[in-house]
């Protein structure tokens, strides 16, 4: 369900129950309704296969803002092609909105806190990871970055932006 475009009143009109329930319960009825899943598309310069590895994300749509979360689980035949990953969001972000920071995480022996850019107009994110101690030095998520990535590794990332429509 999709929120509405609130109904203009005219003078001397009745408020009845259904139009009521059409301004207001139907409106919360779609704020509170639950995340729905999408199946993101993972690519890089030479594109990454997912084998038997998972990744699922999913996302909750309220007018045109957007909250999302991509879970990537390496499998035993994933692999993981060459260049930066993008990972596919579940609506195009607006070309108006500027770049909105979300989070990532990659987990392998160790857990590894970074970021994602939801760039203007973006129809995919990439992950950013610290390369060194100098936290302004972020390199893109890829087969070595920020770990020599194996199976059962984790990449999850979460983020908020503003969708085109």
């Amino acid at each position: 369900m999709a929120i509405a475009t609130p109904r203009t009143w005219v003078v001397g009109e009745v408020v009845t129950a259904a139009y009521m329930n059409a301004e207001i319960r139907d409106q919360w009825l779609d704020v509170l309704a639950a995340w729905v899943t999408y199946t993101p598309v993972w690519t890089a310069s030479v594109n990454p296969s997912l084998g038997n590895g998972s990744i699922v994300g999913r996302s909750k749509k309220i007018g045109r803002l957007v909250n999302f979360q991509i879970d990537l689980t390496m499998g035993t035949t994933t692999t993981y092609g060459t260049g930066a990953w993008s990972i596919t969001l579940p609506f195009q972000a607006a070309a108006s909105s500027g770049s909105r920071v979300g989070n990532a995480q990659a987990l392998g022996g160790s857990r590894f806190g970074g970021q994602v850019i939801v760039s203007p107009g973006a129809s995919g994110v990439g992950a950013f990871f610290p390369a060194s101690s100098a936290v302004s030095n972020y390199s893109s998520a890829a087969a070595a970055v920020p770990f020599a990535w194996a199976s059962g590794n984790e990449l999850r990332i979460t983020g908020v932006y503003e969708s085109a429509t």
